[in-house]
């Protein structure tokens, strides 16, 4: 490949605003809604999913309000703002902090309250660290005449670092609402507030006392407020895509496409673009690669255990339903876990029926979609970790080359493995982990679960380009009558003058041996 002619450094990391700017990294300029919340309102509150932005928006209010006006130079706020006034800036960060255990947030509130202290010439304040606060607030006020702009990052990670301990939960949930709750009574001295999180768990109980809080995580406003949308991708990264493009054998457009299908399609409300997962292109950008960045950097745990808890149909999550109050809910996530799957960018708004208010929800990219349900798979059975995308690829050419009996060997032998630890009804999990491994045969198959024709409802279709599979499965049956209900029903029919090659394949589940007993392919 010839000499790269994109010479841009990318914030891969960077989350300090003033870092970024001062080495000529590349920034996406947001400024224009960071000042349109100033001029409009007073304490807001962001959702956006973890590896999105949410840290280096922060830095950059925090550089604004600290009246670092050099630092915006050639930025679109530069000509909005007329003042450029310093304010004091309370920042808590807990972004990169772990709560796993008790003493932790303690921990935490003491380094930054004794650092406020000490810069505001704060000294014999006893008592909790919610009367500190209070005394850090009115101190800096006092100190610099201006009132207190106060930011807050990722508010909500002792709670989720913890989810399944109800007790440390509660415990965190008590101290953090007190704390938050001297805002409401401080207004006078606070001039701005910002909070962000992944999620909107245990928001009323935590922000009971701070209830004029404005939500903009489902703003139209400000959708783009973090993340990279497609007309910032063609303003500022342009050359890099020319250079992904040639080192992939792939033409402008393609490469383009292929960026959208990968990290595109976040979307926070129902009438705007979708949003790129930042993390995810930069690392592409700089590695030249294609691969899915944001699950290397952490797993799904804590949502795979509220799904575990909630029995929650795993089948659904490519085709599931809510509304609007059900997608800002925080008091039900341990029974609904749909709130939770959307916020935190796991699932995101793919359609929505104007009459009716109903969103109807998806995987956002196959980034998200292959490395959650991978991990859903390893969860579900008892997989070791990566032989199950061995397996994906293996029945993916299998099914690509007409080849059902290889195909169903393998299945055979998979299921023959597990023990399924997870939930007590094991009928139920051969059903999820089915439709998981169906779900991750990749993007050149249609598969089709419980899907209705005139005669009833097949239990699986694939197409492939060439070749079509029914699959019929029996619980405790034989499958030889898995496959006479497939031709009794006519289930083949809708295929008649396809010409492609249709395999019927009956299967026998047995609960006795907890697997596939038989199967037959006609």
């Amino acid at each position: 490949m010839d000499k790269l002619r994109s010479d841009m450094l990318y914030p891969i990391g960077i989350q300090n605003f003033e870092d970024l700017r001062r080495s000529g990294y590349v920034y996406v300029d947001k400024t224009h809604l960071i000042h349109n919340l100033y001029d409009n309102g007073k304490y807001y509150f962001l959702s956006r999913p973890r590896r999105f932005g949410k840290s280096l928006l922060i830095s950059t209010m925090q550089a604004f309000f600290e009246g670092k006006k050099e630092l915006f130079q050639g930025l679109t706020i530069e000509g909005l703002e007329k003042d450029w006034n310093e304010y004091p800036v309370l920042r808590l960060d807990f972004s990169g902090e772990n709560f796993s255990i008790r003493s932790s947030l303690g921990k935490s509130l003491e380094t930054m309250l004794a650092g406020w202290e000490l810069k505001y010439g704060i000294s014999d304040i006893a008592g909790t660290f919610a009367l500190r606060f209070k005394a850090v607030i009115e101190g800096a006020y006092k100190r610099t005449g201006r009132q207190v702009v106060i930011l807050i990052d990722e508010y909500d990670k002792p709670v989720v670092d913890n989810i399944g301990d109800d007790a440390l939960v509660s415990e965190f949930r008590k101290e953090l609402q007190g704390f938050y709750s001297v805002m409401k009574a401080q207004d006078e001295f606070i001039r701005f507030g910002f909070l962000t999180g992944v999620t909107k768990i245990g928001k009323v109980s935590v922000f009971s006392g701070l209830n004029n809080l404005n939500d903009i995580s489902m703003d139209a406003r400000y959708y783009d407020i973090c993340g990279i949308s497609e007309k910032d991708l063609k303003s500022y990264f342009d050359t890099s895509v020319e250079d992904l493009a040639a080192a992939n054998s792939l033409d402008k457009e393609e490469c383009y496409r292929k960026l959208a299908r990968m990290y595109d399609g976040y979307h926070f409300h129902q009438r705007v673009p979708g949003m790129y997962n930042p993390f995810s292109l930069l690392n592409t950008f700089q590695k030249l690669e294609f691969r899915e960045y944001w699950f290397e950097t952490g797993t799904p745990s804590f949502l795979a255990e509220v799904m575990k808890n909630t029995d929650y149909d795993v089948t659904m999550l490519s085709c599931e339903q809510a509304d609007s109050t059900l997608l800002s809910d925080i008091d039900t996530v341990f029974l609904n876990p749909i709130p939770l799957l959307y916020q935190s960018g796991y699932l995101t708004i793919t359609d929505y029926d104007d009459l009716s208010g109903i969103y109807t929800l998806g995987f956002p990219n196959l980034e998200v979609k292959h490395g959650f349900l991978s991990y859903l798979l390893n969860y579900y059975t008892t997989a070791r970790k990566g032989t199950g995308n061995l397996l994906i690829r293996q029945m993916s050419v299998d099914l690509r080359t007409g080849r059902p009996e290889d195909f169903m060997k393998r299945m055979e032998a998979f299921f023959a493995r597990q023990n399924y630890q997870i939930q007590v009804d094991v009928e139920k999990d051969f059903q999820y982990a089915m439709s998981i491994i169906l779900q991750l045969l990749g993007e050149y198959f249609t598969v089709r679960t419980e899907d209705p024709g005139s005669s009833g409802r097949t239990d699986i279709s694939i197409e492939t380009q060439n070749f079509v599979y029914i699959i019929e499965i029996k619980r405790d049956d034989t499958a030889e009558a898995a496959l006479s209900q497939i031709e009794d029903k006519a289930y083949a029919r809708r295929y008649a003058d396809d010409g492609r090659k249709v395999f019927k394949i009956g299967v026998s589940f047995s609960s006795r041996s907890r697997g596939i007993e038989e199967w037959k392919v006609i």
